[in-house]
């Protein structure tokens, strides 16, 4: 069982940064994908970023490309997401998760974390 615990989230304004982070406990493989997701208010969860642990190849939703950046610390065990020139559009509960295949491209990942608030006031 793969337990992921989310920290970083945040008030912070536009045009400013934050950085997610995940600490990952119980994965027994390096065939993982990881991955970030955003639920708003009354709006469905919704794919922002994706990393494979072995190799690093990485994935963005347009709407973030070019201003996030998703990485993994193999010595930490951790996945980050650094966030930077956020927009109010950003403000979500984001998630953390965790699927044992590579370059996984659906959003019925097996494992989630709690999430974190990202709150970008105007």
């Amino acid at each position: 069982q793969v337990q992921l615990v989310e920290s970083g989230g945040g008030l912070v304004q536009v045009g400013g940064s934050l950085r997610l982070s995940c600490a990952v406990a119980g994965r027994t493989s390096n065939s993982y994908t990881m991955g970030w997701f955003r639920q708003a208010p009354g709006k469905e969860r919704e794919f922002v970023a994706r990393i494979n642990w072995i190799g690093g190849s990485t994935y963005y939703a347009n709407a973030v490309k070019g201003r996030f950046t998703i990485s993994r610390d193999n010595a930490k065990n951790t996945v980050s997401l650094q966030m930077d020139g956020l927009k109010p559009e950003d403000t979500a509960l984001y998630y953390c998760a965790a699927h044992p295949r590579l370059s996984y491209s659906s959003s019925a990942y097996a494992y989630w974390g709690q999430g974190t608030q990202v709150t970008v006031s105007s």
